[in-house]
């Protein structure tokens, strides 16, 4: 039975020899034995990075570029010049010369100079007072609603009848409506100062009668008289009057001036 046995061991073939399984992905099997490789031989050392050497500007080369950039800005200008001059040209295409004024060319104003003979304000504010307190007043006054008049001490008494009258000629005039009392303060120092000055010898003030004021009162009026006949302005004047009816009446005044020192040469 032995026998039969081995026999029949001997003729069956060996079994196949299992199959090989395949190796596992492993990127990174070797990357210990590669940092151990690499820390045990030295590092190269790095190249000395390279410091630029800073390189001067050439002077012609600098003043070239500032030349060309001084001539695009003066292109630029002289280009944006010509563009408004033909924008305005342009919109004046349509604009008609207007005829000349019949009345003629308007003259500039009169400048007024110094004036010889009369005293500075401060003279006239001691003139002032020095006739204050010796109780003088340079000045003869009448003063109502409708009418007022002052005199001069050193001239006819009956010079202020006849302004009111209307027997001198009027040369000049100004008008005070619209102006506040400082304002108009100076519109008639400017006023009577020229006047003075160039030789005419009667003007009228047109002060109203105070209809628009409060309480009706005649303020400008009121103010006109103490200008008129006190402080510097009183050195020029002779007299003044209301103006007649016909004239402005209560709400304008005559002035009669006094001739200027170089008018009487």
């Amino acid at each position: 039975m032995a026998w039969k046995r081995r026999r029949k061991s001997q003729a069956q073939p060996p079994p196949p020899p299992p199959e090989r399984e395949e190796r596992f992905h492993a990127p990174f099997q070797d990357l210990k034995t590669s940092l151990r490789k690499a820390s045990a031989s030295p590092a190269a050392p790095a190249p000395p990075a390279s410091t630029p050497t800073p390189t001067r500007p050439d002077p012609a080369l600098l003043k070239a570029q500032q030349a060309a950039q001084a001539q695009q800005a003066a292109q630029r200008e002289k280009r944006q010049e010509e563009q408004d001059q033909a924008a305005f040209r342009t919109a004046m295409s349509d604009v008609q010369r207007l005829p000349p004024d019949p009345r003629g060319r308007v003259e500039q104003a009169h400048r007024v100079g110094p004036i010889s003979g009369l005293p500075s304000d401060d003279e006239a504010s001691l003139n002032e007072l020095r006739d204050l307190v010796e109780g003088r007043s340079v000045f003869t006054l009448q003063f109502t609603d409708e009418y007022m008049e002052g005199v001069a001490q050193d001239v006819d008494q009956h010079l202020a009848q006849r302004l009111h009258r209307g027997d001198f000629a009027i040369q000049a005039q100004l008008d005070l409506h619209g102006y506040f009392v400082e304002d108009a303060k100076q519109q008639v120092d400017q006023f009577l100062t020229t006047a003075y000055t160039i030789g005419q010898r009667c003007i009228r003030l047109i002060h109203g009668r105070g209809r628009n004021s409060p309480d009706n009162r005649p303020v400008l009026k009121e103010h006109v008289q103490i200008w008129l006949s006190h402080g510097r302005l009183s050195r020029m004047v002779l007299a003044f009057a209301t103006a007649p009816a016909h004239d402005g009446g209560a709400g304008a005044t005559y002035v009669l001036l006094r001739r200027s020192a170089s008018k009487r040469r």
